[in-house]
């Protein structure tokens, strides 16, 4: 695929569907932020209940990638698209801390529904040399969503954040009525190599390759997450309203979107990986530190702003990565076991965000989540290989290549 074709049109409405479903959402940040406020719950609670809502994910996420694979990908991401309308519903209309838990936790188990299938469309559907700006793009896609949903959550927030949570269920029922009529009906595939005991099994948990991407990966998404989580808390204990968090990810967003073209220069494009890798866990570490330094809101959106390009560079080229070392009808698989690691964080990020937030305040907060930055840059550096696969060991018969390539799909057995 030159690079000045467009992206196949499967791909195309993927994207567009997904803007649809990112302009209502901005909620998940204010969870801890609503049962605080209007189930007058401890800032202990809040966190176990959003730990609550990630530990569901996990499980959430390695269905949708085992769906993906066996029914198809379509439907899949409609099946996740209306779980998590029905359970934002259910957090909007909570008369008390119980319903409000039982919302976040269905809302967990319908999370990640959509999140391996969509993934596998777009590593399946460009050739691998063009995965990296694919994945970039669906990056910005989600952005361009991302910064309406922005101004909505700082608007709505003010008024009543239960709005919120409507206005992501009324989105995500959008997005599932485009994917319903807009794509390819499924074709699920045919039974895997692993059920047949073939050379070709999907096993990503044996995979140490995998592994070692899941490990830093994880590292990465717990950092991520906590600055989700405990953006609106700690604006708030800055004496800053808690929905001018929507501004500062409305920032991040329009960065996304205005920085593609850097994906594309061509010393972005020559850098290795661990290169890329490092100097993205750098600039994570400047924006980090400035949320540590700076109170005044036009600082924290030039922080948010950096951070922003941090995750630019990360995103493209993990996916494309996981996606290369998935075996032939394997993508799925390999991508929710990938996705675990936002599971993983999302459950402890709430955690251990609001315990530093309430026993060592902000400024210790971001200084903690900015060295941990540092230490995964240099981590890149001295361990990340920087070939997705390295040649070494390959068996005869399996797997011709260092760094395979899934095939084509005819017609997407449709799967953030």
């Amino acid at each position: 695929m030159p690079r000045s074709e467009p992206l196949p049109r499967t791909v195309r409405l993927l994207l567009l569907a997904r803007v649809v479903n990112r302009l209502g959402a901005f909620s998940l940040p204010f969870l801890t932020a609503l049962i605080s406020t209007d189930h007058a719950a401890s800032l202990t609670t809040a966190g176990l209940v959003s730990a609550a809502f990630g530990l569901a994910t996990i499980p959430s996420r390695l269905a949708g990638g085992h769906l993906a694979d066996r029914i198809g990908r379509r439907t899949t991401i409609v099946l996740g698209l209306c779980g998590c309308a029905v359970a934002q519903l259910a957090i909007a209309a909570s008369a008390s801390l119980t319903w409000a838990v039982a919302g976040a936790v269905l809302l967990g188990l319908a999370f990640e529904l959509y999140e391996p299938p969509s993934q596998a469309i777009i590593g399946e559907s460009v050739p691998e040399q063009h995965r990296v700006r694919a994945f970039s793009l669906f990056s910005a896609a989600l952005a361009a969503g991302g910064m309406g949903a922005g101004l909505l959550a700082a608007l709505l927030g003010r008024w009543d954040l239960r709005w919120l949570f409507v206005t992501d269920a009324a989105t995500c029922l959008a997005c599932a009525l485009l994917i319903r009529l807009a794509l390819p009906r499924d074709r699920p595939a045919p039974p895997a190599a692993d059920d047949q005991g073939g050379d070709t099994a999907v096993r990503p948990l044996r995979d140490r390759a995998l592994l070692g991407v899941l490990a830093t990966g994880t590292a990465y998404a717990l950092i991520n997450q906590q600055t989700v989580i405990a953006l609106p808390l700690a604006l708030a204990r800055q004496g800053l309203p808690a929905a001018d968090a929507g501004l500062l990810f409305t920032a991040a967003a329009a960065t996304t979107v205005l920085a593609q073209p850097l994906v594309r220069l061509p010393w972005t494009t020559r850098l290795t990986t661990p290169v890329a890798l490092a100097l993205a866990h750098l600039l994570l570490a400047a924006g980090l530190s400035g949320y540590a330094l700076t109170r005044s809101l036009p600082a924290l959106l030039a922080s948010a702003a950096v951070m922003s390009l941090g995750d630019l560079l990360i995103m493209g080229r993990v996916y494309a990565r996981v996606t290369d070392l998935a075996p032939p009808g394997g993508s799925g698989r390999y991508l929710a076991v990938f996705g675990t690691s936002w599971g993983v964080a999302a459950t402890l990020a709430p955690l251990l965000g609001t315990q530093l937030l309430a026993h060592a305040g902000t400024t210790a907060l971001w200084s903690v989540m900015a060295a941990s930055c540092l230490l995964l840059a240099a981590l890149h550096l001295r361990c990340t290989p920087e070939s997705a696969r390295p040649p070494r060991r390959r068996a005869p018969g399996r797997r011709g290549s260092a760094t395979p390539v899934a095939p084509p799909v005819a017609a997407p057995d449709l799967r953030s």
